[in-house]
């Protein structure tokens, strides 16, 4: 794994964030397993106890699996994995709908500018 680390949220929170993104992008499927704590604390620079924090709010979330002596797992649960999905679109559109709040567009205005860049950016990815 590798992640480049903002300095307004909490590490631990962008490791959560980046183990979804993988999930979301299909690069983590359900029964994957993922690094030990040490190992994904080594090889990120982090605390050992960052990474153990992220990892026990994934086991609470059912996001992962972890039995003893063995590596953690990706769940097996689709739903679960939908949900991680459709919890990202969410805060990205949120996110969006605040930043842009000011300009006060009406509907028709945004989803008009939403197609023209969803149309823009599907060209660009096509080209590449």
């Amino acid at each position: 794994m590798n992640i480049s680390f903002n300095t307004r949220d909490p590490v631990y929170l962008q490791v959560i964030r980046h183990v979804k993104l993988l999930i979301a992008r299909g690069e983590l499927e359900g029964g994957d397993t993922i690094p030990s704590r040490r190992e994904l604390a080594t090889s990120l620079k982090i605390n050992p106890n960052t990474v153990q924090r992220a990892y026990k709010e994934m086991e609470e979330a059912q996001l992962i699996h972890t039995e003893r002596n063995k590596p953690s797992t990706i769940t097996s649960d689709q739903a679960i994995l939908s949900n991680v999905r459709r919890e990202l679109l969410r805060e990205s559109v949120h996110q969006f709908l605040e930043e842009i709040a000011p300009l006060q567009l009406s509907m028709e205005e945004l989803m008009s500018l939403v197609e023209e860049e969803y149309s823009s950016v599907r060209r660009e990815n096509e080209d590449d």
